[in-house]
């Protein structure tokens, strides 16, 4: 038989806070939970709980309607830090 992993336990770092909203033009705390190319990291890596992750997705969602964060990053063009653009 396998054995099974043994994981570090993540915390939501939103209920530690203790957030009940969280904000679509706050891009420095959104880029937590978004990849190198701005892709909306699932809960198993940011440890979110799912109330959390919900409102994240909803606010990525929107902050990528209003233009704040960019949808996509393509694979030509290298950036070395993409969250320096958001600043």
């Amino acid at each position: 038989m396998a054995e099974k992993r043994k994981y570090k336990k993540r915390y939501c770092k939103y209920c530690e806070a203790k957030v009940d909203f969280i904000d679509y033009k706050d891009a420095s705390s959104l880029k937590h939970s978004l990849s190198e190319r701005y892709k909306i990291m699932p809960r198993r890596l940011t440890g979110n709980c799912k109330r959390h992750q919900d409102m994240v997705t909803i606010a990525i969602k929107r902050a990528r309607s209003a233009a704040i964060i960019p949808y996509t990053i393509s694979r030509k063009e290298v950036v070395v830090n993409p969250f320096e653009i958001i600043k």
